[in-house]
């Protein structure tokens, strides 16, 4: 019988909802380790009022992976738009529940996994609650995913990221990353989705030790406070401060100029810009695969979602597409 590549997605959020959904039709056997750092919107306000781990990124993951029919997979998309619940998210709540009666975060992924019949694994980086915080170069610290995530206006430049009380990594996570052949970060924002996983407890050094290919996709715009001015190498650069020493050996990024109408609107807004490709004098033995990544599809906001959401997104068939191609390159 045919083995198939182990391969983990490391971060949260819409990027690593993209790679999981174009990559669950290929023959790999999928994990995702996803951040629990939340502290935002529907997310934020469970985490808050429950006491509960937060189940956004464990519940975006589990959609990803869902083989069930669509009737289940939009009903844990579902965002209540009026009411006392406004601005919730079903799924959310849903896992929420389930954590609260069952009296495991883990638990109560199995049994939501179990639901939507998901082609893979959801991993919580960590079962520690524990805070997001990030120290600017003009000295200031902010604490929260939420109030670094979000910036008003540019910021200093974020010096390093770190948590608090500190956390302790899932064993089920470090066991992924010790038996995965192929690990894969990103896309999506560095300090609040992808390098949080990366300043859990003992994460540095699972993936240093991992004898597995590593592989970064690379964010197709800068984010407002956090990534600005960032070219391509400036993210592989911050992403090697959190490895434990440990280096990537392919890079994937974006080669398709978005429409100039939907740029421009970012240009005016000085929310982001896109980001230049300057990897051809990132120098060593990393390959770098470049393709058409963007989503043909106009995201729309929902007007009960209160985070604001990007505009420009990688297309998970895509994204899927050089995935796979990468790591057939790999195994020869």
């Amino acid at each position: 019988m045919k083995q198939y590549p182990k391969v983990v997605v490391i971060g949260g959020g819409t990027g690593t909802y993209a790679v999981l959904s174009g990559l669950k039709k290929y023959p790999v056997h999928l994990s995702a380790i996803v951040t629990m750092m939340d502290s935002g919107g529907s997310t934020g306000r469970l985490r808050d009022q429950l006491g509960v781990l937060p189940p956004g990124d464990l519940r975006q993951s589990l959609v990803a992976l869902s083989e069930s029919t669509e009737i289940w997979r939009n009903l844990f998309a579902y965002r209540f738009d009026n009411g006392d619940l406004e601005g919730h998210n079903f799924g959310n709540i849903f896992l929420s529940s389930l954590e609260m009666i069952t009296g495991s975060n883990e638990r109560a992924i199995h049994y939501a996994a179990r639901l939507l019949k998901t082609k893979g694994k959801v991993i919580p980086v960590t079962l520690t609650k524990s805070t997001l915080c990030a120290k600017y170069s003009d000295g200031t610290i902010l604490e929260g995913e939420k109030l670094i995530d979000y910036a008003p206006a540019p910021r200093a430049r974020i010096n390093y990221v770190y948590l608090s009380p500190r956390a302790v990594i899932n064993p089920n996570a470090r066991k992924a990353i010790e038996t995965a052949d192929f690990l894969i970060f990103g896309p999506g924002d560095l300090y609040t989705s992808i390098i949080p996983n990366l300043i859990v407890d003992d994460m540095d050094d699972a993936i240093r030790k991992s004898k597995a290919n590593k592989i970064f996709c690379i964010n197709l715009m800068t984010k407002l406070g956090q990534t600005d001015g960032f070219k391509a190498s400036d993210f592989v650069t911050e992403l090697y401060k959190y490895l434990g020493g440990a280096m990537v050996d392919s890079l994937v990024v974006n080669n398709k100029e978005p429409d100039k109408e939907v740029v421009d609107w970012y240009a005016r807004s000085g929310d982001a810009f896109l980001v230049e490709d300057d990897l051809d004098s990132i120098g060593g033995d990393i390959e770098v695969f470049r393709g058409d990544l963007l989503s043909d599809t106009r995201y729309e906001q929902s007007l009960s979602d209160r985070i604001q959401r990007s505009l420009i997104r990688h297309d998970p068939d895509k994204l899927a597409k050089v995935l796979s191609e990468v790591i057939q390159k790999i195994l020869g």
